[in-house]
């Protein structure tokens, strides 16, 4: 039976340039929880897709002699054969230039009017075209003779223009209240205590509309304002689920979202200005946000600017979509910002998949192959070092659930390849190939246990490498409706008689 409902989605990505790590690590992280929710047998509906408004689309469309209209098709097309590079499971892609979300955006900024929430006046201040961000005098700083900001090193340039503004002086109260009250909004905490120090030190109305640059939605009754990028972008949470139809199944089905998956530099919109907006159109806001750390090269963030991009593309035609989804995921820790190389890649690669879980499957399946002509049959007379691992094995995937809930994915991670590093060791200890001849019976269980703790392995890492994880479940013979949680700690995923196919080498060592 389905479990709850589970809606998550990445931030849209603004396909200004090409694709770099930091969005293949927002789309992994959504596609890894979003796979393991639907192996707990969970509804899931998984959103990515791309942002293709404001005047950084409209100049770099200029800079290729392109109208917006073909330069945001073919960079979106780029963006969506991403998530096919990166293996995503992703149940729909939502593009901000498509007609379901320009009457999203249209009907909530009417919702916002008819609420007193906005109102037309002019905009005096500093804006980052690169961040579409506007900051107060506090957050910026002079860098060789330039303005930047201090959180993102971005130029800043003084605006002014007529703007319609968002009240959003008057959530502060509400916001504040709404932080208190659901302690696990955004995590990780360190980022909750960010936001709330930046809300209770005042919050000012917010411009929401340009007049400097045509490429946008355009604000109704008034077209030579267009709506702020960021108010559009935001609501494609919602328009990806048929809003403002709200009797609509989708709608009804996974809203409010259950995790937005960010990076760190988006926060402030996402934890700030988005439940405001809702808060004033009477919409609820999503249950919780996981706002991840930067990828870096070295001491720095990765950028187009810097030159320092590891391109996602040709990592995964060198090493392989697992490989780089499973090092992704196990090397960053919880929200934290983390530095990434080749070298490091190859490392995990070697150690954890192909010495460990790979030659794990690899060395019993051939045994298997080899010796029990593909098949072994299981008695009832374990010993105490069959039940041992087992016991320990349940131990280890007690917590499994609560880490995936925390988003601690390489806690997760490590949990699970300690189970293969323990199944290791188990069959080291008690040598089965030394008892062919001398109590078959005994070998046969000890085969059958280790085919066992594969499945289970395998079950478990499947969110994570999708693509080696099938090939070993699929040898093993195992039944699509059986490769879920729900059998993890049951001790009869496979039948007493196991038959297996052969397996492939799993994992190619670098050296």
């Amino acid at each position: 039976m389905k479990k709850d409902s589970f809606y998550i989605t990445t931030p849209i990505y603004y396909p200004s340039g090409q694709p770099h790590m930091g969005h293949a690590y927002s789309s992994i992280i959504a596609d890894v929880l979003a796979r393991f929710k639907r192996n707990d047998n969970f509804n899931v509906h998984f959103l990515t897709g791309t942002d293709e408004h404001g005047l950084k689309i409209q100049r770099s469309a200029e800079k290729n002699s392109k109208s917006p209209e073909e330069f945001c098709d073919e960079i979106s097309t780029v963006f969506k054969n991403l998530s096919k590079n990166l293996n995503l499971s992703n149940d729909d892609f939502i593009r901000t230039t498509e007609k379901r979300h320009h009457n999203a955006v249209t009907f909530l900024w009417n919702k916002l009017v008819e609420s007193g929430d906005i109102y037309l006046s002019k905009y005096k201040g500093w804006y980052s075209l690169s961040d579409e961000a506007y900051y107060n005098k506090e957050e910026i700083t002079d860098k060789d003779g330039k303005k930047i900001s201090i959180s993102s090193g971005s130029l800043v340039e003084w605006v002014e223009e007529e703007s319609y503004f968002f009240k959003l002086s008057s959530w502060q109260k509400k916001l504040l209240d709404f932080y208190d009250q659901n302690k696990n909004f955004i995590t990780p905490s360190s980022r909750k205590n960010e936001v709330v120090n930046f809300v209770k030190s005042g919050l000012t109305d917010l411009s929401i509309s340009r007049t400097s640059f045509t490429w946008g939605i355009k604000v109704p009754e008034k077209k030579n304002h267009v709506i702020y990028v960021w108010l559009d972008a935001l609501t494609n949470y919602i328009s990806a689920l048929n809003y403002p139809n709200i009797n609509d199944d989708l709608y009804k089905k996974y809203w409010p979202a259950s995790l937005h998956v960010i990076g760190k530099d988006i926060l402030r919109f996402h934890a700030v200005y988005w439940p405001a907006f809702l808060f004033a159109a009477n919409i609820a806001p999503p249950c919780k946000i996981f706002s991840h750390g930067w990828i870096m090269s070295g001491d720095e963030k990765m950028s187009k600017s810097k030159g320092n991009i590891l391109d996602p593309i040709d990592i995964v035609k060198k090493y392989g979509i697992d490989e780089l989804r499973y090092y992704l995921i196990k090397e960053i820790s919880h929200g934290s910002d983390a530095s990434i190389s080749l070298g490091n890649l190859e490392k995990c690669i070697n150690s954890d998949l192909a010495n460990n879980f790979g030659n794990l499957c690899q060395r019993i399946f051939s045994f298997i192959n080899n010796n029990c002509n593909g098949e072994v049959v299981k008695s009832k007379n374990l010993t105490d070092e069959d039940i041992m691992l087992v016991n320990k094995t349940k131990n280890l995937t007690n917590e499994l659930r609560k880490m995936i809930d925390n988003q601690s994915l390489n806690s997760y991670i490590k949990s699970v390849i300690e189970i293969s590093f323990l199944t290791n060791k188990y069959i080291n200890d008690e040598e089965p190939w030394k008892l062919k001849k001398t109590n078959v019976e005994k070998m046969n269980n000890i085969l059958h246990v280790s085919l066992e703790q594969i499945a289970k392995i395998s079950i478990l890492l499947n969110p994570i490498i999708p693509e080696s994880t099938a090939k070993v479940l699929n040898a093993l013979n195992i039944d699509s409706d059986k490769r879920n949680f729900t059998f993890i700690n049951d001790n009869s995923i496979l039948p007493n008689k196991a038959s297996i196919k052969k397996l492939e080498i799993l994992f190619k060592k670098f050296l």
